[in-house]
């Protein structure tokens, strides 16, 4: 039930806008508060916070039947509960729950996390923005880059990770800090001219002796690396997800085009490279589908699940890539025109192996969990 009503959600209301809003670069207040609507923004939170509760199974398949259609909007719902909600629900004390969750979950509001940094990528930990407790307040000096719902019309607060000072043992002590969007010397602003993802909302952050309440600071003073780690376990579980709807829709559209076109007197899908491309991709789909839905069960359960999280996330993602490739080139000529979808997905592909932690960094992840070396 819940694939059947998000599907013909994305059909009937994303799919009919998903072209003008990408070539736009136009994010939908809309769409978003019709999402919202439906419950997208707090699916695995509990009720008592105005939640649906549903788990992260539930949480993938809807934003992998978003993704289905279009990149965008799925990566809006997906890093509004992954980077948005979710840190909040986990860390958060109860005051900060209650007083952010309901907003969150509603789709008054949307919340933002500040990880990214214009050195600091990969490298989370060379991030350089600061933040220090001055009169009861956090005083944040910095800024934050390519960071998802940062700054719509709708984006009410962000949580930053910042250094809040040093450890015994010289390193750097990470915090992470609730700021509100609007907060005197805090300032986001829309990035533009993306290849991919371009009606979804991506900001540019900057801080300058931007003062917010010590009470703000999210969990524990020196837990912020810890946090921003778990927070993208989970992310990687929608990432995945991302990749597993698109890599679903572009097979599907390629299968259309293969069993509508004909060339030397019958349709192309009758031709062994091309039926052998359509079977690749069909089986691909279906190994990534139960590896996502296996870390998905485990996370659930609360069990470990960071390198089955690493695999679907790295796994999910190039499948879309091999995916898509093929079918762009099952299109020929058309797959290359804006007018044809597969266009699209072929663009919105590429940031799925590089946001939230690279092909290469979930290499790393995967080599670790399986002993290969320590941390």
């Amino acid at each position: 039930m819940l694939r059947d009503s998000i599907r013909n959600f994305a059909e009937k209301e994303i799919a009919p806008r998903a072209q003008e809003l990408d070539e736009k670069e136009e994010f939908s207040i809309e769409l978003t508060k019709q999402m919202a609507e439906m419950g997208l923004f707090g699916i695995i939170i509990p009720e008592k916070y105005g939640g649906s509760e549903m788990g992260y199974l539930s949480y993938c398949i809807v934003v992998e039947e978003l993704a289905r259609v279009d990149a965008s909007h799925s990566a809006t719902v997906a890093a509004g509960n992954s980077l948005g909600v979710g840190p909040i629900y986990y860390y958060g004390n109860e005051k900060q729950r209650e007083e952010w969750l309901p907003r969150l979950c509603s789709g008054e509001i949307l919340a933002s996390f500040g990880l990214t940094e214009p050195d600091a990528g990969s490298d989370a930990g060379a991030t350089k923005t600061t933040a220090k407790l001055e009169n009861g307040q956090w005083v944040i000096d910095g800024s934050k880059i390519f960071i998802t719902n940062a700054a719509t019309e709708m984006t009410g607060i962000c949580t930053v990770q910042a250094i809040t000072g040093k450890r015994s043992n010289g390193k750097k002590e990470m915090s992470c800090i609730i700021v509100p969007n609007g907060t005197e010397g805090f300032v986001a602003n829309k990035m533009t001219g993306k290849m991919m993802w371009r009606a979804s909302n991506t900001g540019e952050l900057f801080f300058d002796n931007c003062k917010v309440p010590e009470e703000n600071l999210l969990g524990k003073r020196g837990e912020g690396f810890h946090y921003m780690l778990e927070t993208l376990d989970n992310g990687r579980l929608s990432i995945a997800a991302m990749g597993l709807g698109g890599a679903q829709g572009a097979f599907e559209l390629a299968l259309k085009y293969a069993k509508e076109r004909e060339q030397f007197g019958r349709p192309i899908a009758t031709f062994q490279a091309n039926s052998f491309k359509l079977a690749d991709m069909a089986m691909e789909i279906e190994a990534a589908r139960s590896l996502l839905y296996k870390a998905c069960m485990l996370k659930d359960a609360g069990k470990p699940f960071s390198k089955q999280a690493a695999m679907s996330k790295l796994y999910c993602s190039e499948v879309m890539g091999r995916v898509v490739n093929e079918a762009v080139q099952i299109f020929g000529g058309y797959g290359l025109m804006k007018e044809y979808d597969i266009e699209r997905f072929y663009r919105d592909y590429k940031l799925l192996t590089i946001g939230e932690g690279t092909s290469e960094v979930q290499r790393l992840v995967i080599s670790r969990k399986i002993g290969c070396y320590e941390d």
